[in-house]
């Protein structure tokens, strides 16, 4: 009994999340959601328009039906929960994922269902939704190549972003200090000149606010220069993770390292283990999982441990390209 369940709910997980594209009901699933993605963002700019207010009412019936689906998949993903999170319990399951980057954005995107979503803040909240494209991500492997990167060097990045911030502070004290007296009121504090150091710095110039002493043009031009070699620094950093990505995807791809009957291969999106559960793999009696390495950790493989891409799989099978 429990097993015939717990097979229900893998089917159940294996469609709203993983986006295989060997199976039907999952494309099929992915496809409608980016669907009612894009209506519903699509709606939520329609309706700023005046020239589609006598289409309002239908506009607004058919925003709180996608809610309503949008509140459905929320409440299944909760209840697959500790699927996708396979090495917690049922109730840290659920936890991360309502802390996590979707579950946080779904949360949002149907708060506004609630009584008193006519508040101005309730409101705003319709800007959440757009986020829903990154939902995206689970049928196309470019935006997921994006993601991984960003994961992988998200320390990088994040400091050469405190590094600017560093910066853009410096700067917009040396322009207060050399033009308030000249300007009191475009610099009339420290913080008032951090929309100039911000524009500066990242190579915008608007020209809206600008030195007009010699000190002031000598901080500028310093600060100018300055901005092309910062913001190159984290242009630099994705990029180098997206030519690491490509050669791990080329170098190990799909292909399995020979040791007799015992290989291990990969996981990537295109995988045929990918997103499957090691029960799945294991059904025809043909493969062996021996181990699973994700990120620093060796896992013992589990029937309801479910791959994920990037884990290295350890195998014993006769599959194992030669």
């Amino acid at each position: 009994m429990n097993t015939k369940a717990l097979t229900k709910k893998e089917k159940l997980f294996k469609i709203i999340t993983i986006g295989s594209r060997e199976d039907i009901p999952s494309r099929i699933f992915d496809l409608f959601l980016v669907v009612l993605i894009l209506t519903n963002v699509l709606l939520t700019f329609l309706m700023t328009f005046k020239y589609f207010d006598p289409y309002y009412g239908i506009f607004h019936q058919i925003e709180i039906a996608t809610l309503i689906l949008f509140t459905i998949e929320y409440i299944l993903r909760i209840y697959t929960s500790d699927l996708l999170y396979p090495d917690k319990t049922k109730g840290k399951a659920v936890i991360k994922f309502l802390l996590s980057f979707d579950g946080i954005v779904d949360l949002l995107t149907i708060l506004p269902l609630v009584p008193f979503a006519g508040f101005v803040a309730f409101r705003i909240l319709r800007v959440v939704r757009i986020f829903h494209l990154f939902r995206i991500n689970a049928t196309y492997d470019s935006f997921n190549v994006i993601a991984q990167v960003i994961s992988e060097k998200k320390k990088q990045i994040a400091s050469s972003v405190l590094i600017i911030f560093i910066f853009m502070l410096a700067s917009s004290l040396g322009m207060y200090s050399a033009e308030h007296d000249t300007q009191p009121e475009a610099f009339a504090n420290a913080f008032s000149g951090i929309w100039w150091s911000v524009s500066a710095l990242l190579t915008v110039g608007y020209g809206d606010i600008y030195p007009m002493t010699v000190w002031g043009k000598i901080l500028g031009i310093f600060v100018a220069f300055l901005g092309v070699g910062l913001v190159a620094i984290p242009t630099g950093i994705i990029s180098a993770g997206f030519v690491e990505q490509y050669n791990l995807s080329t170098s190990m791809g799909k292909k399995m390292i020979d040791t007799g009957s015992i290989g291990e291969t990969l996981i990537d999106n295109k995988s045929e283990f990918a997103g499957k559960s090691i029960r799945e793999i294991t059904k025809d009696k043909t493969v062996e999982v021996l181990l699973v390495i994700r990120d620093d950790l060796h896992i013992v493989p589990t029937p309801t441990l479910v791959l994920k891409p990037k884990d290295i799989v350890v195998i014993k099978s006769d599959r194992v390209e030669k």
